[in-house]
């Protein structure tokens, strides 16, 4: 490990301070391998913490307005796109098979200029969506109205605070350098 790869905001480790290591237990979902080194980062600011996991659970629980696909390809490409190993590695380890998720997909989420033709319509859809809110923060009108044949307003609401939410959490583990997960997938 260099100077430039030393985490930045080392992730705690066990003993933890009092009421940690409950609010890690409630942060790892039960079938994770460990305790994420990115949620033992967050966990060096408490309340932060904790305030993440309402949002974090919406967005991976069942309860969700779009399929574990369509989220997972969304957050795929926002990590990609953001330059965050970690994250990517992460999703696509323990979920990209849940998922449904296979080798095109792969190449497409982690590519920035992948060739999205192998891809169904509404997959390229979402990587589109996420392509042009990374390089404009916003989405032009002909690709708002391609979006509207699949997914209505709260679902596009959804997707977009997903998008942004993914976003964030790659600015985390990029800055903070979240060290990778020995079992996560690489690029």
């Amino acid at each position: 490990m260099t100077a430039e790869t030393a985490p930045r905001i080392p992730p705690l480790e066990a003993p933890y301070p009092e009421g940690i290591a409950e609010l890690l237990a409630r942060m790892t979902p039960p079938q994770a391998p460990e305790v994420l080194a990115l949620f033992r980062v967050l966990a060096v600011n408490p309340r932060l913490a904790e305030r993440t996991l309402e949002l974090g659970r919406h967005f991976l629980g069942r309860k969700a307005s779009i399929s574990l696909r369509e989220r997972e390809l969304v957050i795929l490409r926002v990590c990609a796109r953001c330059g965050a190993e970690y994250e990517w590695g992460v999703h696509w380890s323990g979920f990209a098979d849940a998922a449904g998720l296979g080798e095109a997909e792969r190449r497409a989420t982690a590519g920035r200029d992948a060739d999205l033709s192998p891809l169904q319509p509404r997959d390229a859809l979402l990587l589109r969506m996420v392509d042009q809110l990374h390089d404009t923060g916003d989405i032009d009108d002909a690709l708002w109205h391609a979006l509207g044949e699949y997914w209505d307003h709260a679902q596009c609401l959804e997707l977009m605070m997903l998008a942004g939410w993914y976003h964030a959490v790659s600015y985390v583990c990029n800055a903070a350098r979240v060290p990778l997960e020995r079992w996560a997938a690489r690029w």
